[in-house]
């Protein structure tokens, strides 16, 4: 039997249940023995009441039916002979019924040994000759000599049977009780001497073979009686030699001598008469004597059945007292030694399954665990046991306790971190601020280029600051109270990432999302557009997409990289769903882990799967808890929620349609509190020195809007804007935000667009105009009705319009409601220009009917600019561009190919 891998509870109970069945097989063994040696004694004493003693019975009336059958065949005639010899069948009839009826009890043979059955169905077979027997003596054709031979048959089977019973296992009372069957054997051949002689007697003369006969049926009784009387106790012995020793058996001695004399012929002295007197007297007084001999037996077979059953008893209750008190004390002890088991199993599953575990969750949340409270110092027994669970409680403290410190040890780990992280962004603010500053003051182009791309450094510095905030546990510090447009939220996640060029922003529908989500949200897109852009080729795109579904909206994100595998997919989706505990070793997912974390805390779920183009799609599901309807009209402008502010005076509502100067305004001053608030995106860059377009501007720049901060633009632009303001029919109209750089330009089919160094284009971005007040340039003839209008540029011309300073457009008080609606401050450039350098000579007719001349690489990047418009808008907008039976244009169609780029 092997036990390697069972439980304690099994291997005790089997240790403890071999001692006991062992032990129960002892007490069961000695049971069965002297329980068996009981049920013999009364089996037998069964046997002998219902079997023996009618027997004993049976054999008498059968040695009595004997004699008057041969006295019968000695003398028929004899008028009573006939008579006695009916009763005397009677009599037998009426015992062997008894006997038969005994036989059939099924207790009775139940009770029967083999032999002693095998004995009585013998006895049985024998008693069913009588009745043949009874016909030849009445018809005659059996002499004495033959019916004494017969019924001597039927009497011998008896005896056996008698004989085979034992009583008690007991080698003294088993000879005594074989010594008393053979006494009634001895009694057997005087019954028979008797029979013979008497038969003979009757007729008068004994024959030779009578003589013979009755000689050795004496010889045989002396050697009976002197075989078994030894056996019997002295007292029994007595009293059958004094018997026979008696005047009571004197007539029966001589009688027996005369007839043994005389031999053949009459024998003197002896008649019928006193042959029956003297042979009766004595068999009278003999089955006397046996049955007192018998009852004296069961005098003393009962003290030792009584012996034999109190064995018994003794030896079952007091083997059952033992088993049970065994088994009493190997229950309590082994009961004891598992309950101190299991209690120690169930101490130490606590202790790993539910304390520890709830020790590290609320050390992970950041709570103070108290070791004393959580694992206090348990007492044990003295024994083994104890001992282990002592050594249980030890090492649970120890492991609490490395826990604790390990814990402070994150804690202040962390705190160190978003220190540092604290500090870097106050650093990266208070950068931004001054690169605002520079970028407003500084007219150089180069320059300018420079200090953009220093800014978008510096914001991208800004997110790697906050990712490691909330590694570190703690929130950012960017907040927004007021809902801000999804668009803009995208972009300024496009505006946090290096090659945002290659992102194409679809037109997403018109949702907000609320203050407290933006930042979160706006950090989550750009680590997701990071790496987008990180794991696919430079030259292709990473496309945005959105849509509004049941219960939130959806934001896609596809790459054209190599994708991922199966499993890696598998393992990417499982962070970030469960936002496991950060670790320190896994070092190359730290934005997957940042961008679960942002996920967890604004109940975003995130998801990677196999893009259609080969790469992966990050799709960003934003419940409706995050999301508002009352979405603010920034109509490309975006909202500055970060800062508070500040109100324009007159003098700018003045100069609103003025041209730029070069003289830079001044930055409004900001309390020193906000460096601890919020971190801005960018700083906010004037509109009111910006071409507009000819119709609403519903389809912004991607950098345009919302939360990306508008760049300014390095091409120059013609800056006849009077003429143009002139032309417009709607003033009101919302005026494009400058680029600060042409970006990357992606066809629909992913195939870059070759791009020139800003600075070998340096002729693109001089005036087009080569006086100060030239004509503006009309703009190239559309091949198809609903090709885009090219990207509009700030105009930078020297000397303004004497008129412009005073007139306002009719739709001026645009301003006041951008104000009124939180849009972003306005620079007006020149406006602190002094009047005398505004004033200027007004251009004649002739002079803006002349045109000016150009640059031939400002005219050849214009000409090209144009060119891909129409590529695109060809290949994007060719199905809507004719009716689907005739080649009638269609009205325009708008294109989100590119939109927010």
């Amino acid at each position: 039997m092997r036990f390697r891998g069972k439980s304690i509870r099994r291997k005790i109970v089997a240790l403890l249940l071999v001692p006991l069945v062992s032990l129960t097989a002892i007490w069961a063994f000695a049971t069965v023995l002297t329980g068996r040696e009981a049920e013999r004694l009364f089996s037998v004493s069964t046997v002998v009441e219902e079997i023996g003693y009618p027997m004993e019975d049976t054999v008498r009336v059968l040695q009595q039916e004997r004699r008057q059958t041969l006295v019968h065949l000695a003398d028929p005639r004899a008028s009573d002979g006939f008579a006695a010899l009916q009763r005397s069948r009677t009599a037998t009839d009426d015992a062997v019924a008894e006997i038969r009826r005994n036989a059939a009890d099924a207790e009775v043979r139940d009770d029967l040994g083999p032999a002693e059955e095998e004995r009585l169905t013998a006895v049985l077979d024998a008693f069913d000759g009588i009745g043949s027997l009874r016909r030849s003596v009445e018809d005659g054709t059996v002499d004495r000599a033959q019916a004494l031979g017969l019924y001597n048959r039927l009497v011998d089977p008896c005896h056996d049977l008698l004989a085979s019973l034992e009583v008690v296992d007991n080698v003294g009372l088993d000879k005594q009780y074989r010594a008393l069957v053979n006494l009634s054997r001895a009694r057997e051949l005087l019954s028979r001497e008797d029979a013979l002689l008497g038969s003979a007697l009757v007729t008068g003369k004994l024959t030779a073979a009578e003589v013979r006969d009755v000689s050795d049926l004496v010889a045989q009784r002396t050697v009976m009686y002197g075989v078994n009387l030894p056996l019997l106790p002295s007292a029994e012995r007595g009293r059958y030699e004094r018997f026979w020793k008696n005047a009571s058996s004197a007539p029966l001695r001589t009688a027996e001598e005369a007839a043994l004399a005389a031999g053949s012929g009459t024998p003197r002295g002896v008649t019928a008469k006193s042959w029956d007197t003297a042979a009766g007297g004595v068999l009278a007084e003999l089955a006397d004597l046996d049955d007192q001999a018998a009852d004296r037996y069961q005098d003393r077979v009962d003290p030792v059945a009584r012996n034999v059953i109190a064995k018994v008893i003794v030896a079952g209750a007091l083997g059952l007292i033992a088993l049970l008190y065994s088994l009493f004390l190997s229950v309590r002890v082994g009961r004891s030694l598992i309950r101190d088991l299991k209690q120690l199993r169930l101490e130490a599953h606590e202790a790993s399954g539910v304390r520890l575990p709830s020790v590290m969750r609320r050390l992970s949340a950041g709570e103070e665990v108290d070791v004393e409270t959580e694992v206090p110092r348990l007492e044990y027994d003295r024994n083994e046991i104890g001992e282990v669970g002592q050594a249980l409680n030890t090492l649970q403290r120890a492991a609490v306790e490395a826990a604790v410190k390990q814990a402070e040890l994150r804690a202040g780990v962390s705190e160190v971190f978003v220190n540092l992280a604290r500090r870097s962004q106050v650093l990266l603010h208070k950068q931004l601020t001054l690169l605002d500053t520079m970028e407003r003051r500084t007219e150089d182009t180069e320059e300018l280029a420079d200090l953009f791309r220093l800014d978008h450094l510096t914001t991208r510095m800004r997110r790697h600051a906050e990712g490691l905030v909330i590694l570190s546990g703690a929130a950012p510090s960017r907040q927004w109270r007021k809902p801000v447009q999804l668009m803009d939220v995208v972009r300024a996640a496009v505006a946090e990432v290096e090659d945002y060029e290659r992102i194409e922003v679809r037109r997403l529908p018109r949702v907000a999302v609320t203050g407290p989500a933006v930042a979160d949200l706006t950090h989550l897109v750009a680590e997701l557009l990071e790496n987008a852009t990180v794991f696919s080729p430079p030259h292709t795109a990473v496309q945005v997409l959105g849509e509004r579904v049941a219960n939130g909206f959806t934001l896609e994100i596809h790459d054209r990289g190599l994708g991922m595998a199966a499993d890696a997919l598998l393992d990417a989706n499982l962070r970030l769903a469960e936002t496991p505990e950060f670790e320190l070793s896994d070092t190359d997912r730290l934005g997957l882990f940042v961008v679960s974390r942002l996920a967890q805390r604004q109940n975003v779920r995130v998801s990677l799967q196999p893009s259609p183009y080969g790469g992966t799609t990050a799709v960003v599901f934003v419940p409706d808890a995050l999301l508002s309807d009352d979405a603010p009209d920034t109509n490309g402008v975006g909202f500055r929620l970060d800062r508070p502010r500040q109100v324009a005076d007159k003098g700018r509502d003045e100069s609103r349609r003025s041209a730029l100067s070069h003289v830079p305004a001044r930055l409004p001053e900001r309390p020193a509190a906000l460096l601890d608030g919020p971190v801005e995106l960018e700083a906010p860059v004037d509109l009111d020195a910006l071409d507009g377009l000819p119709g609403p501007l519903d389809d912004e720049d991607g950098e345009g809007g919302g939360l990306f901060r508008p760049r300014r633009s390095l091409a120059a632009a013609d800056d006849a804007r009077p003429d143009r303001d002139d032309d417009r029919t709607d003033d009101d109209a919302p005026l494009p935000l400058p680029r600060r750089r042409t970006p990357k330009l992606v066809s629909s089919h992913g195939r870059p667009v070759p791009a020139r160094d800003p600075r070998d284009g340096a002729a693109d971005r001089r005036p087009a105009d080569t006086g100060p007040d030239g004509p503006h340039t009309p703009a190239a003839p559309r091949a198809r009705g609903d090709e885009p209008p090219a990207l509009p540029s700030r105009r930078r011309r020297a000397h303004p319009a004497a008129g412009d300073t005073g007139a306002a457009p009719a739709g001026g008080t645009g301003d006041g409601d951008a104000a009124a609606s939180g849009a972003l401050p306005r620079r007006v450039r020149q406006a602190n220009l002094a009047p005398q350098l505004r004033q200027g000579p007004e251009p004649s007719a002739e002079d803006r009917s002349d045109p000016a001349d150009r640059d031939a690489d400002e005219v050849r990047s214009r000409m090209a600019s144009l060119q891909r418009g129409w590529r695109r808008g060809r290949e994007e907008n060719a199905a809507g561009d004719e009716v689907p039976g005739g080649t009638a244009p269609t009205a325009p169609r708008g294109t989100t190919e590119g939109d927010g780029r």
